[in-house]
């Protein structure tokens, strides 16, 4: 997060009323929804874990045991189940 001077961004009433509520802290203000991005789309991490979940489901539908995709991906049996028997494909 970056943080910028109020004083060279926003207008000087924007500032006072501002002022009215928050002095000399510092104050976060939130992007609008429409700017939001969904955790990992900026990274490619999503991507990642999504290429991975698919090849741990490919590999339970030939075949392979929850415990042997445990280990091999070094995730809990849990985890593998929820991967697994989740509803996305």
């Amino acid at each position: 997060m970056k943080y910028m001077n109020a004083n060279k961004v926003l207008p000087e009433k924007l500032i006072m009323e501002i002022q009215k509520y928050v002095q000399g802290e510092t104050l976060y203000i939130p992007k609008q929804e429409a700017e939001y991005q969904k955790w990992g789309t900026s990274s490619g991490g999503r991507q990642l874990l999504d290429h991975r979940n698919a090849a741990i489901r490919k590999s339970f539908s030939n075949g392979c045991s929850i415990q042997q995709l445990a280990e091999e991906y070094y995730l809990s049996t849990e985890t593998i189940k929820k991967i697994v028997y989740s509803h996305k494909k």
